[in-house]
C-alpha cells in the first residue's frame, strides 16, 4: 500500500492527526512539515498516479475542488501568493502540494521571497523545527477548517 493510501486510512480510522476535512474527492490535511507556515495537501481519494487516468468527472471535480482548497489555504494563512503542484514522483498517488508563500519566506536563501519552494533543500524542509507542534496542529486545523465552511459546501 502506498504512502498516501496508508495516510488515508488513518484519515479513515480516526487516527491522521493532520486531517482537516474529507470533500468529494479527496482529503484536506496540514502538512507534517511547516517550513511554509501553512502547508497543506490534498489527497485524491481514488488511488490514481495521474490525472489523465481518473474519469472526466471526477477530474474535474478533483481540480475544482483543490481550487477551492486552495483559496481556503490563502486565505487561513494569509499567502501574499500560493504555490501549487501536483508531482507524484516519491508518492505516486495524486495528491496537491500548497504552499502559502510570503515575499519573505525564502530570505535565508538569499533569493527575498522568490522562486519555487524546493529551491530550500529538503533536509532543511523537513528539519525537526520545521516538524508542525501540537498547539500549533490545533490552530491550523481551526484556522483552516473555518475557512473551508466559506467555500466547501
Amino acid at each position: 500500500m502506498c504512502l498516501i493510501c496508508q495516510r488515508i486510512e488513518l484519515i479513515k480510522a480516526g487516527e491522521n492527526p493532520y486531517f482537516v476535512k474529507e470533500l468529494e474527492t479527496g482529503y484536506v490535511v496540514i502538512g507534517d512539515h511547516q517550513y511554509f507556515k501553512g502547508y497543506t495537501l490534498f489527497l485524491a481519494k481514488e488511488h490514481v498516479t495521474e490525472l489523465h487516468h481518473m474519469e472526466t468527472s471526477v477530474k474535474l471535480r478533483f481540480l475544482e475542488e483543490m481550487s477551492l482548497v486552495q483559496e481556503a489555504v490563502a486565505k487561513a494563512f494569509k499567502a501574499e501568493k500560493m504555490n501549487i503542484e501536483l508531482l507524484g514522483n516519491g508518492d505516486a498517488h495524486a495528491h496537491w502540494h500548497l504552499f502559502p508563500r510570503q515575499s519573505d519566506d525564502m530570505n535565508g536563501h538569499g533569493l527575498n521571497g522568490r522562486g519555487p519552494v524546493w529551491w530550500v533543500p529538503w533536509e532543511e524542509m523537513a528539519a525537526e523545527d520545521c516538524q508542525v507542534k501540537s498547539h500549533e496542529l490545533e490552530q491550523m486545523i481551526k484556522a483552516l477548517s473555518d475557512e473551508l465552511e466559506k467555500y466547501v459546501v
